[in-house]
């Protein structure tokens, strides 16, 4: 087994943008390797809490070990963030200062190979459970999926382009025999797509992609997460959302926009009727990326966007 590590995308940023103080109580909603929450920790000491999820066991074991030193200030919960309802109860917390929401992999479950995030070992399983307990696998998935919500999910989850074709393929792969490693899925992949088009980006990225949204339901409830997880800050706390890939961007992108606006009304209707009032302001018109020497140093910063909100 891999020692768990993983480098923190835009840890300055996300710390900057949460305005951590002495005495805040936060949330961290993917724990991960700590690098954030550690920090978080550090900067709101002596008395600062942290609350923090994760559904990966070996990232719990790692996190509570890393923030060791702040015994008593912290409890991490094997839970999905979007449970944060039931873990605020169970915390005994009604408002919180800052929340962190961090939808990347770890650096850890891409390297480890048994876990199956990465197409680069062809011999890893099918795997991709962020939950090692969850029933759900990617191998579920290729080999019981019927053929149209195989293609339904490549699209919607990893807006691929030759979907049907992949599909098709799996299909009548599977037929003959069972699929069981990324390397089997990798040379479908392959195939399935026209080679003027299997350069640049590598070809299986969309497809393992759309397969990991699937196993972990990450896209579920997304917005409405945002909406009630953003209504639990104090006045003049701070959201910070990182995120990997264009679909979770503009589902953050659409709900700070929706809390930010005074007024749902339809465009057409000559005054407000809805009663609406702003919750937010939204401190990033832009998303932040990563800078060129952060990407140089970590190459899986380079698809990252930053978007912060604080409520008003």
């Amino acid at each position: 087994m891999l020692e768990f590590s993983h480098k923190p995308v835009m840890l300055e940023e996300c710390l900057d943008g949460l305005k951590v103080k002495d005495g805040g109580v936060y949330f961290d909603g993917t724990v991960g390797g700590a690098g954030h929450s550690y920090e978080i920790l550090k900067r709101s000491a002596p008395t600062g809490r942290l609350i923090a999820t994760d559904l990966d066991d070996e990232a719990i074991a790692a996190a509570s070990t890393r923030l060791g030193e702040f015994v008593g200030r912290f409890t991490i919960y094997k839970s999905n963030y979007k449970n944060f309802e039931r873990v605020f109860a169970d915390a005994g917390i009604d408002e919180i200062d800052g929340a962190l929401l961090d939808f990347g992999i770890s650096s850890h479950q891409i390297d480890d190979t048994d876990r199956g995030f990465s197409y680069k070992d062809g011999a890893a399983p099918l795997d991709m459970r962020m939950d090692r307990t969850s029933p759900l696998t990617a191998e579920t998935i290729v080999n019981t999926y019927e053929e149209e919500k195989l293609v339904r999910i490549l699209k919607t989850y990893g807006e691929e382009t030759f979907a049907k074709q992949i599909a098709r393929n799996i299909v009548l792969a599977r037929a003959q025999k069972p699929l069981k490693t990324s390397g089997e899925l990798s040379e479908i992949i392959r195939k399935s797509i026209p080679v003027k088009f299997r350069y640049g980006a590598p070809c299986e990225r969309k497809t393992f992609q759309a397969l990991r949204i699937e196993v972990n339901e990450e896209l579920d409830g997304l917005y409405e997460l945002v909406l009630s997880l953003t209504r639990r800050l104090k006045k003049g706390g701070r959201i910070v959302i990182l995120t990997f890939q264009s679909l979770e961007d503009r589902i953050v992108k659409e709900a700070f926009k929706y809390m930010q606006s005074p007024c749902s009304c339809p465009p057409n209707f000559p005054v407000c009727v809805c009663g609406k009032k702003a919750e937010i302001k939204i401190i990033t018109r832009k998303p932040i990326t990563a800078s060129a020497e952060e990407v140089e140093d970590n190459s899986r910063s380079k698809c990252a966007k930053l978007r912060i909100a604080e409520k008003i």
